[in-house]
C-alpha cells in the first residue's frame, strides 16, 4: 500500500488461534492534524468504532513460514523456552543458563513484542523429533559434568526447577530432577537425583501435530548429591501416535483443568453469592434511598408552599455550595481522564477474551493487546482529562494533559526501572532487551503522546458547560462538624468492603493464573463478575454521597473518587493474603516483582473505579439538585 508523505507508519504483531499474525496498523497523517482537531469533537462518538477497525484488521500470515503440514520425515524444530522455580513463575532464566547439551548450532527464534515481555526466550533445542519418526534411547550428547555443574544442577533441583518447551507451537513441561526424602528427616541426608533420559509421545491427525506429551525414566537416574563429576549420557526416545483429535481442537485439553466440573462449580457458586450478597445489600440500601429522598422531595415542596422565610435543612441547604469547584481540579480531572481510559482498555480486553483471542499458551497475546490498546484509547484519557478541566473553568490545560500522561504511566515507569534492574541482576529472561525497551518508547513517544495530545485539543475546544443546576454562592458555608466515622478514611473502608466481597472468591483464581501455572479461561463469568463490581461500586458511591450531603459536607467531588477508588486498596490488602498463605513464593526477585506489579494493577483498578464512582455521584448529585427548586 501506498502512504502519504509525511505520515507515521507502524505495525504491531501477535499470535492468533489460527497461528497467523496480526497486523494492527495505526496511521496518523500529519497532514490531516488540524482537521482532525478542529472534528475530533464531533467525531469522539465514533472514536470507539474506529478502534475495533483498527483491532480487527487482520493480515493472514505464516508462523515460522510454516502452515503446521508435513511430510512423513520432515523435520519440526523443537524450541526451548525457559527454566526457573516452579514456585516463583517471574524468577525464570535462560534454558542453557543450566549446563545442558547444547546443539552445534542455537537458533534464536524471532518473537513478538507479547513475548518477550512474557519472558519467553525461544532458542532451538537439541532434539530432533522429524515428523512420524520414532527412535529410541537417541544419545543427545555424552557429557562430564564439572563439579561446579554438579552444584548447579543440584540446586536447580533443589528448588523443584522446571523447563519448558514447544513443539510446533505445543507447550510442554518437566522438572529437570527429584529429591529422594524417604525415611529422612535431616536435610543434609536428602539425594539429588538428574533425569537423563526423556521419552516423547507425540500424536498426529493426517498431516499435522495435535498433541504431545514428555515423560521422564524413572530408572535413568544421575546422582548429583555431592560435588564431584560425574559422567552423563543424555538420552531421549520418540514415538509417534495416530490421532482423531482435529488440529483445530487441539489447544482444548490445557483448557479443560479450568472446565472440569467441581471448578464450574466453585465459579458458579462465587458468581450466585455475589449476585445474591449484591442484590440483598443494594437493594436494601435503594429501597432506603429512595425513600429517603421521597420524603426530602416532599418534606421541601412543602416546606416552599408553606414559609420561604423558614430555615433550610440538610442537603438542600448547602445547594450553592454543592457544586462550588473542587481544589485540585487539575488533578481530579487527570485521574478522571486516566480512569475513563484504563475502564475503556479493560472493555476491549474483555471484548478480546470473549471472542477467543487469549486461549491458553497463546504467548504474548495478553501483554501485546494491552500495550497496543493502552496506546490507541491514550486520546480519551486526553479528550475526557481536558473537557472535564475545563468545564470546571481551568486555564492551564497543557499542564494538566502532563499530569494526566504521568499519573499511569510515571509510576509504572519507575516501578519498571526497579524491577527491570533487579532481573537485570539475577540475569532472568524477564529482563526486558534493550531493543525491546527503544519499541515501548516508540509507542509512547509516537501514538500515546500524540494522540493524548489530539484528545486534550478535541476537548479544549469542545466548550461544554459543566450543567450545574443550581448556581453557586460568592462564600462556601462552614461545613458542620461531624464524627469521626464519616470521615474519608472511615468511608472508604466502608465503600470497599461491599464491592471486595463481591469478588474476593474469584480473585484467587485470577491470582493463580497470573502468579501461578493454572490456566484460566472462563472469561464469561469474569466478565459477569466485573459487571457486578461496576454496579456494586456505582451504588455504594451514591448511597455514601448522599449520605455526606445530607450531613451538610459539601466537599463529595474527591470523597466520591476515593470511595469508588478504594476496591483498588482491599485488592492489595488480599496480596498480602495470597503471598504469605495461598503462595509458595520465595526470594527477592519474586516478591519485588509480585508487590511492586500488583501494586500497578491495583493503582490501575483505583484509578478505573474512581472515575466509575465519581460519575455515578456526580449524575445522582445533578438529578437530585435538578428536582427541587433552587434559588
Amino acid at each position: 500500500p501506498h502512504h502519504p508523505q509525511n505520515s507515521l507508519y507502524l505495525t504491531i504483531y501477535t499470535y492468533t488461534q489460527s497461528d497467523t499474525y496480526i497486523y494492527i496498523y495505526i496511521y496518523i497523517s500529519t497532514f490531516m492534524y488540524t482537521s482532525i482537531v478542529t472534528e475530533m469533537e464531533k467525531k469522539m462518538t465514533s472514536y470507539v468504532g474506529v478502534l475495533i477497525v483498527l483491532c480487527c484488521c487482520v493480515t493472514p500470515a505464516r508462523s515460522d513460514g510454516s502452515d503446521h503440514k508435513y511430510k512423513a520425515g520432515d523435520q519440526v524444530t523443537m524450541y526451548a523456552n525457559k527454566v526457573g522455580p516452579f514456585h516463583n513463575p517471574s524468577e525464570t532464566y535462560r534454558f542453557f543458563d543450566l549446563p545442558f547439551c547444547a546443539p552445534a548450532h542455537v537458533t534464536e527464534k524471532k518473537e513478538a513484542l507479547g513475548e518477550v515481555l512474557n519472558g519467553d526466550r525461544l532458542v532451538s533445542a537439541p532434539y530432533k523429533l522429524d515428523f512420524m519418526y520414532d527412535k529410541d534411547s537417541e544419545i543427545v550428547c555424552k557429557k562430564k559434568l564439572s563439579k561446579e555443574e554438579v552444584s548447579q544442577f543440584r540446586s536447580a533441583v533443589a528448588k523443584d526447577y522446571y523447563y519448558q518447551m514447544y513443539y510446533d507451537d505445543l507447550p510442554i513441561w518437566g522438572f529437570l530432577g527429584k529429591v529422594d526424602k524417604e525415611g529422612k528427616t535431616d536435610p543434609s541426608e536428602y539425594k539429588y537425583y538428574l533425569f537423563k533420559h526423556l521419552h516423547f509421545e507425540i500424536f498426529y491427525n493426517n498431516d499435522r501435530v495435535v498433541e504431545i506429551n514428555a515423560r521422564t525414566d524413572p530408572n535413568a537416574l544421575v546422582d548429583i548429591t555431592e560435588d564431584k563429576e560425574v559422567d552423563v549420557d543424555f538420552m531421549y526416545s520418540v514415538k509417534w501416535k495416530e490421532s482423531t483429535t482435529p488440529f483445530e481442537k487441539r489447544m482444548e485439553k490445557y483448557s479443560q483443568s479450568s472446565s472440569l466440573p467441581h471448578h464450574l462449580e466453585i465459579h458458579w457458586f462465587s458468581i450466585i453469592n455475589s449476585c445474591v450478597t449484591v442484590l440483598l445489600l443494594t437493594g436494601f440500601l435503594a429501597t432506603i434511598l429512595m425513600r429517603v429522598l421521597k420524603n426530602d422531595f416532599v418534606k421541601y415542596a412543602h416546606d416552599e408552599e408553606a414559609a420561604d422565610d423558614q430555615e433550610e435543612t440538610g442537603w438542600k441547604y448547602i445547594h450553592g455550595d454543592v457544586f462550588r469547584y473542587p481544589k485540585y481540579k487539575s488533578l481530579l480531572a487527570a485521574a478522571l481522564g486516566s480512569g475513563t481510559q484504563l475502564f475503556t482498555m479493560t472493555a476491549f480486553i474483555f471484548i478480546l477474551a470473549l471472542v477467543g483471542v487469549f486461549y491458553p499458551y497463546n504467548r504474548g497475546a495478553l501483554f501485546t493487546a494491552l500495550v497496543v490498546i493502552y496506546a490507541l484509547t491514550s486520546g480519551i484519557a486526553g479528550y475526557t482529562a481536558s473537557a472535564f478541566y475545563c468545564q470546571l473553568e481551568g486555564t492551564n490545560w497543557v499542564r494538566n494533559l502532563i499530569l494526566t500522561e504521568a499519573l499511569f504511566c510515571g509510576p509504572l515507569f519507575l516501578t519498571f526501572c526497579f524491577l527491570n534492574s533487579v532481573a537485570i541482576g539475577y540475569t532472568a529472561t524477564a529482563a526486558l532487551p534493550f531493543g525491546t525497551i527503544v519499541v515501548i518508547f516508540l509507542i509512547w513517544a509516537l501514538v500515546t503522546s500524540p494522540l493524548l495530545v489530539l484528545g486534550g485539543i478535541a476537548g479544549k475546544n469542545s466548550k461544554s458547560e459543566f450543567q450545574a443546576p443550581c448556581r453557586t454562592t460568592k462564600y462556601p458555608r462552614e461545613i458542620p462538624p461531624s464524627p469521626w466515622y464519616r470521615g474519608t478514611l472511615p468511608q472508604m473502608a466502608m465503600a470497599g468492603v461491599l464491592p471486595f466481597s463481591a469478588i474476593y472468591i474469584e480473585l484467587y483464581y485470577i491470582f493463580a493464573s497470573v502468579w501461578g501455572h493454572r490456566i484460566y479461561t472462563i472469561y464469561s463469568i469474569l466478565f459477569i463478575v466485573f459487571i457486578i463490581l461496576l454496579i456494586v461500586t456505582a451504588f455504594i458511591t451514591v448511597a455514601l454521597t448522599y449520605f455526606q450531603l445530607a450531613a451538610e459536607n459539601h466537599e463529595w467531588w474527591w470523597r466520591a473518587f476515593l470511595c469508588g477508588g478504594s476496591t483498588g486498596l482491599f485488592i492489595y490488602g488480599y496480596c498480602l493474603y495470597y503471598y504469605y498463605a495461598r503462595s509458595d513464593m520465595t526470594g527477592f526477585m519474586q516478591t519485588s516483582f509480585f508487590f511492586g506489579y500488583m501494586a500497578c494493577i491495583c493503582y490501575g483498578f483505583f484509578l478505573m473505579l474512581g472515575s466509575v464512582g465519581f460519575r455515578a455521584a456526580l449524575f445522582f448529585v445533578r438529578h437530585m439538585y435538578r428536582s427541587i427548586k433552587c434559588e
